[in-house]
């Protein structure tokens, strides 16, 4: 989406790269982490991920089974996709086939920030706060913000690059 405050934010940053969204298997986590394994091979050097919402668990999913040093992760209301989620996205069944349950709750081998949203429509911010202490990040409460997308009225969203730089600074300490 243009006017998602991730695609924003990447034209913000010289190197930064996003992961295209899929044409097939939209739901098949096998897919999305392969598409997000595909661009963290094409960037040399250290890097630093931002993902939102299903993005965060595609991450997380990634970690658990590559090795790549990451710098950092900036990981922004993630999705409860064990709760049934609003009419007009997949059912926990559609998701659970397409392999994404359950959502994984290992200690991420690097640095994270979850940013959560007190009023998300897609996860309860207790929710978010159990995922955040299971993935071993920091918990950056933001809010009633939504689900922190175009609909609720973020398309620029300069807190992220503040986070961002929090988590380089936590890195550089």
């Amino acid at each position: 989406m243009p006017d998602h405050w991730q695609t924003l934010l990447a034209g913000e940053l010289p190197g930064s790269r996003t992961v295209p969204p899929l044409e097939r298997d939209k739901l098949s986590r096998a897919s999305r982490v392969e598409a997000l394994d595909r661009e963290i091979r094409a960037i040399e050097g250290p890097l630093i991920l931002a993902a939102h919402s299903a993005g965060v668990l595609t991450v997380v999913h990634w970690a658990q089974t590559h090795s790549r040093p990451i710098r950092g992760a900036l990981l922004a209301t993630p999705a409860d996709i064990e709760t049934p989620l609003p009419a007009g996205y997949p059912t926990p069944e559609d998701l659970r086939l397409g392999g994404w349950l359950p959502i994984p709750r290992t200690r991420l081998a690097f640095p994270s920030i979850v940013a959560s949203s007190d009023n998300d429509p897609l996860a309860s911010a207790e929710r978010t706060t159990d995922l955040a202490r299971a993935w071993n990040s920091l918990l950056v409460p933001l809010g009633p913000v939504g689900h922190l997308n175009p609909t609720s009225g973020y398309g620029p969203w300069p807190r992220a690059l503040e986070l961002l730089r929090q988590l380089d600074d936590v890195l550089v300490s």
